[in-house]
């Protein structure tokens, strides 16, 4: 297996992405080596390999520095399952499936996320009252990206 050399300036690049696209996270792949740039401020080569896997992490301080709260997600914060974009209504004149201060059972649909052109609905895991929407119709959303809460 070939030694990988981390290059600064593809890493730079990358970090330049996050910021032009609202991305949280870009990865890039070439040689069987794949670089990994996060807002977490970690960059992280993996050395994808049929053996078990290496990894190697760069210095946070070439990735990009960027605000973000220092808060706590509310509790009964509810995550992106998938990367894809959120839908807060059915269809653009229908009404939205939630609002914050409603109340949701389980099992119900709060939103819809769509990836590669398959609709995904988003059921409610338990019930509650919908204490925040984070997030806005039509908005792309990462995986594990924080959507709404349920007290």
């Amino acid at each position: 297996m070939s030694k990988f050399e981390i290059n600064e300036e593809i890493i730079r690049s990358l970090a330049g992405l996050l910021d032009e696209t609202g991305l949280s996270e870009i990865e890039y792949e070439s040689q069987g080596h794949r670089l990994r740039v996060s807002r977490g401020g970690v960059a992280q080569t993996v050395v994808a390999a049929p053996a078990p896997a290496a990894a190697a992490v760069a210095d946070a301080s070439s990735a990009p520095a960027t605000a973000v709260a220092a808060d706590q997600p509310p509790a009964g914060t509810i995550n992106s399952p998938m990367v894809g974009t959120a839908y807060l209504a059915a269809e653009p004149s229908a009404p939205a499936f939630i609002k914050v201060g409603d109340m949701v059972t389980e099992g119900q649909t709060l939103l819809i996320i769509e990836a590669m052109k398959v609709m995904n609905e988003l059921k409610s895991p338990r019930s509650g009252k919908v204490s925040h929407i984070m997030v806005s119709d039509g908005q792309p959303v990462e995986f594990g990206e924080p959507l709404l809460a349920i007290e």
